[in-house]
Order: C-alpha cells, then structure tokens, then sequence
C-alpha cells in the first residue's frame, strides 16, 4: 500500500467559530477580505470577519467584485487595490475562496498578473483563510482554484498548490440561502466524492472520506427534494462538502469537471450543476461497474436510474439542450485535457466523451 495524504488546513467547526477563535486571524496587520457583492453581507459571514478582526486589532481592505466563476482580471483588479494585504480572507462560495488563493499569490509576487498566473513555476503566496458559505466547493480544504480564462475559452485550474490554513465552517451562513443554489452547490458535492473515488489516484485514504461523504449525502437528498432544509440538514451538506474537497485535494477530479467547463462557459450553466447534469451517461459508460455500485450502495440508491432521476429533479431549472455540433467541440476540448483524462480509470476515447455529453444535454 502506498499513497501520500496531505491535508494541511485547521478546519474549526461551530456556530461563531470565527469570533470565537478569532486568535487564529493572526496572520499580519492587514488583512484583504475577498468576497461576492452582497451575500456574505446578507448572511452575517462578513460581519463576523470584521468582527473578528477587530477583536484581534487587525484592520482590513475589502474587495467585493467577485463575479461568478472569477476571471483572472478581477484577480488582478484586487491585487491592485490591496497591495499592502498581509493574508486574505475569502468568504462565500467556491468562486471568492478561489478567488482568494490566486489574489494571495499575486500579493506574494507582484511580478505576477492576469497574463502570467496560471501555469509555469508553483507559486506560493501570502496566508489564505477560508469562509465558506456554500456546501460544494470544497475549496476551503484544497489547493486549486479554477478561473476563467477568456484568451482560452474556458475554466481552468491555475496550476499552483495553495491550502488556506484555516478553514471556518459556520453553517449558520447557509440556512436562508436560496434553494436553487442549495441543490447545485450539494451536487458539486456529490461529484468530488464520486470522482474522487472513480479515480486512478484514490486510495486508502482519500476512500474514508468519500464514503463518510456519500453517506452523508444520502440522509439529505429527501430534504433537498422537499426544501425543508433544516440546520441540522445543512450541517450536514457543509460537511459533506468538506470532506469531498480532503478527497479531490489527493486525487484530483475526473470526466465530468472536465466536461462540464464547457457547459459552464459557454452555456452558462453553474458549475456544480454541469458536472451533475452529465452523471447518468457518466456512470453508464462505465465496463467496470463494481466501484459505481459501491457508490450507489452508500447513497442508498437502488442503481444509477434512481440516482439520475434524483439528480435530474433537482436540477430541473437548470436543464439545458445543446446543439450537435456544439457538443463535438466541447468533446474536442474534453479530449485534449490529456492531464484530466489520466484520472478516469477505463480507457477514455472521444466516442464515449460524446456520447456521455449527447445523452445528457443534446
């Protein structure tokens, strides 16, 4: 048996766990809160950041123009505005927490901009903590951040390894988040757990944390069917989420993330719904079905119908159609990914990619 675990981040959990280990700010004088427009407002996670902060004398800059699925210029915007930042706090959900982490390296090497962040040399960078708000990403515990890259066309994984070093999980944050968001951020949950574990590089490790994930999941999918969504409820999806992003933090994502980048931008689909919309194809594709059925044993699902029928009701808002030769070049994409297509354990070939994509969404 041989496999490397890293989890460096200190996750505290708890009602007020910001104020009330408001010690663990101390990262500098001045800190660079990164968040959305209005959410972490609406929801309190702001005010408990500076709250905290000034229990602890820290003063802070705020930059709140994180957009969804942030593109590397607002990163540079940030960097601009906040150069004297000792660390950065990103509160919200997967985009201002990866916003977070890029911004952070910028800070640490001014040199570095929107032209020449992703890819090259890893980079490290000044101290991040992460706020999440939603119960999805994941990216409070990992080390990638996923931007969008308008010279591409597309999302993609800036290529260096930063872990915030604390992790604040306060599910107080989500109890009036909209229900729409609840479902989709809960399916992004769901597909780091499953694609973390249909992985080449899952191992002993990693496998704890997907089934204690899955199973976790299992007990919610009546309550985010019905929208009664209790605290209790949303405890649960929080940790859930969090458990999958220590998952793909040691292996990685697989097929559906990759396809899914382009069913978010170009067609404007939100992430962790263009990962789920893909996953009665994506688990059909499979020759192999003994770890798919292992997964549909700890949801407590029958088989991979009742799972996409659970899948698809909750993403009825968001279905979307697509056009035939639209989907040919998002396989095109798909398939040059060669890095991504590594991790799917079977042998991955165009004609599966599309037809994964064409019972899905054509």
């Amino acid at each position: 048996m041989e496999f490397i675990f890293e989890m460096p981040t200190k996750v505290v959990a708890g009602a007020n766990c910001i104020v009330t280990h408001s010690e663990l700010l101390r990262r500098g004088k001045t800190a660079l809160i990164v968040t959305g427009k209005s959410s972490a407002k609406k929801n309190g996670a702001y005010a408990d950041v500076v709250a905290a902060l000034t229990k602890e004398k820290i003063t802070h800059i705020l930059f709140d123009q994180v957009e969804e699925n942030p593109s590397l210029e607002t990163l540079e915007r940030a960097k601009n505005m906040a150069a004297t930042a000792d660390f950065v706090i990103g509160i919200g959900g997967g985009s201002p927490l990866d916003a977070a982490k890029g911004i952070a390296i910028m800070l640490k090497h001014p040199d570095i901009g929107a032209d020449n962040l992703i890819g090259g040399e890893k980079l490290d960078a000044v101290p991040v903590i992460a706020v999440p708000t939603t119960a999805g990403t994941g990216s409070e515990v990992t080390q990638y951040a996923i931007f969008t890259d308008h010279k591409r066309k597309t999302k993609i994984n800036y290529g260096h390894k930063v872990f915030p070093e604390v992790a604040f999980l306060d599910a107080t944050y989500m109890l009036n988040m909209p229900l729409g968001i609840t479902r989709y951020t809960a399916l992004d949950a769901l597909s780091h757990l499953v694609e973390s574990y249909l992985n080449t590089k899952s191992n002993a490790m990693s496998e704890v944390y997907v089934r204690m994930g899955l199973e976790l999941l299992a007990t919610c999918f009546k309550p985010l069917l019905s929208g009664n969504l209790s605290l209790e409820i949303r405890q649960k999806l929080l940790l859930a989420s969090t458990y999958g992003g220590i998952a793909i933090a040691q292996t990685g994502t697989s097929l559906p993330h990759t396809c899914g980048y382009s069913l978010t931008y170009y067609e404007n689909m939100p992430h962790g719904a263009s990962n789920a919309i893909l996953y009665r194809a994506y688990l059909q594709s499979f020759e192999n079905q003994e770890r798919v059925n292992d997964i549909l044993q700890w949801l407590n699902q029958a088989n991979i119908d009742e799972l996409g029928d659970i899948i698809e009701l909750l993403l009825a808002e968001y279905k979307i159609h697509c056009l035939e030769q639209d989907l040919k070049k998002y396989t095109d994409i798909t398939f040059s990914n060669k890095a991504k297509l590594t991790n799917h354990p079977e042998n991955a070939t165009w004609d599966m990619i599309f037809e994964i994509y064409k019972k899905s969404v054509l």
